[in-house]
């Protein structure tokens, strides 16, 4: 009897997967595009549901995801690097979970078979974003939400 072979994010580390692996991770919830606010003495971080001005916010898709670092300066692609350093990842996150040791969510895209199941699951931020090109930095603070902390 052979034993089931293992997909390769419970088999591998994030260091070690292949471009097509890594990005295959990502479940397209958009919710690392939101802006996020970062209280000056306390550190705290909350989100705001104004988006990157590359995110499509109806489509749920980056507009220019190969030049994305290029073009927003403050972009910050997720490596197997950053991701062990980053503390905002929101909890539903396959970067998290995986560097976590966790599995994956039943509606991620490699798990359902559908990149839409994170729609219709309602973890992604599909029509409940506005871009920040609509909504100035100083207005943000009334935008904050906390829907993408939670699972």
């Amino acid at each position: 009897m052979t034993k089931a072979k293992l997909p390769f994010w419970k088999s591998k580390t994030l260091d070690t997967m292949t471009e097509t692996e890594w990005e295959s991770l990502c479940d397209g919830c958009g919710r690392c595009c939101l802006n996020k606010l970062e209280d000056y003495d306390s550190g705290e971080i909350v989100w705001t549901s104004v988006a990157c001005e590359l995110l499509d916010c109806e489509k749920c898709k980056c507009m220019d995801y190969d030049n994305r670092a290029r073009l927003v300066p403050d972009c910050i692609p997720l490596t197997p690097k950053t991701v062990r350093e980053l503390t905002w990842l929101p909890p539903t996150c396959a970067y998290r979970l995986i560097r976590d040791g966790e599995d994956l969510f039943p509606w991620h895209p490699l798990i359902s078979g559908s990149p839409e199941t994170v729609h219709s699951a309602g973890i992604s931020v599909k029509g409940r974003c506005q871009s920040e090109l609509k909504i100035p930095s100083d207005d943000w603070e009334n935008f904050i939400v906390s829907w993408p902390e939670k699972s």
